[in-house]
């Protein structure tokens, strides 16, 4: 069965650009032009990923972002911004958005970005793919982790981080590690986009998020997962 987008931007020539690359790769393809259009076709058509750009007209990205959260925590998002200030873009990997690209922007990229955001978040793993790390129940099967009786709601990207880190519970990772596991790819200059995810886990599963126990600063390296929540 294909993937499923929706593109949502005010510009016309983007969203017609974007659906030409997306079609081609086989992709079931939607289009909005503002967000509560938006809203209304994720919504109705339960799209895999959603393209989002962040400035619309009536209902910017970053709300458009939050209530997707609310209402659909299993859909992706790839944010587009044109802003270049790195606090604008991790705003909205805070907020939610699995990843970013910065206009102008290549098509390609953008289908590549889409593509290895689905990669990692697609649910037909092996049958019985259930991780106990601490008090935490990781279900790769269902997409779901829990703690007693809790149910943690994460994001995709969220999910994929924790899951990565508390496979090898102990391990130190760098930050350009944590992207390469996580997003699919590693570059140089992106690695302090991972501090954004670290930080929406930490407070989504931390007792005291500014007192982690279970997912620890190493100081100088990158982060580590500790089974027992000490050092």
């Amino acid at each position: 069965m294909p993937y499923s987008v929706l593109i949502v931007d005010d510009d016309v020539k983007i969203t017609k650009l974007l659906k030409m690359y997306f079609d081609k790769e086989n992709f079931l393809t939607y289009i909005a032009h503002d967000g509560y259009g938006a809203l209304q076709q994720t919504g109705e058509k339960h799209p895999d990923i959603v393209i989002l750009d962040l400035m619309l007209p009536g209902l910017d990205g970053c709300e458009v972002c939050r209530r997707i959260r609310r209402e659909d925590g299993d859909t992706a998002v790839l944010m587009l911004t044109a802003r270049d200030e790195e606090a604008d873009r991790l705003e909205g990997l805070e907020i939610g958005a699995d990843d970013y690209v910065t206009k102008p922007f290549s098509p390609r990229e953008v289908v590549a970005r889409a593509k290895a955001i689905l990669r990692r978040t697609q649910k037909d793993r092996p049958e019985g793919h259930i991780l106990r790390a601490g008090p935490f129940l990781i279900d790769g099967d269902r997409h779901v982790v829990t703690c007693g009786d809790r149910v943690i709601d994460l994001t995709p990207t969220e999910f994929r981080l924790l899951e990565v880190m508390a496979s090898q519970q102990g391990r130190t990772f760098t930050r350009l590690q944590l992207v390469d596991l996580v997003q699919g790819y590693a570059f140089e200059g992106y690695e302090r986009t991972m501090d954004a995810h670290i930080k929406n886990v930490r407070r989504k599963i931390e007792a005291d998020p500014k007192k982690p126990a279970y997912i620890q600063t190493v100081y100088g390296i990158g982060y580590k997962f500790s089974e027992d929540g000490h050092d």
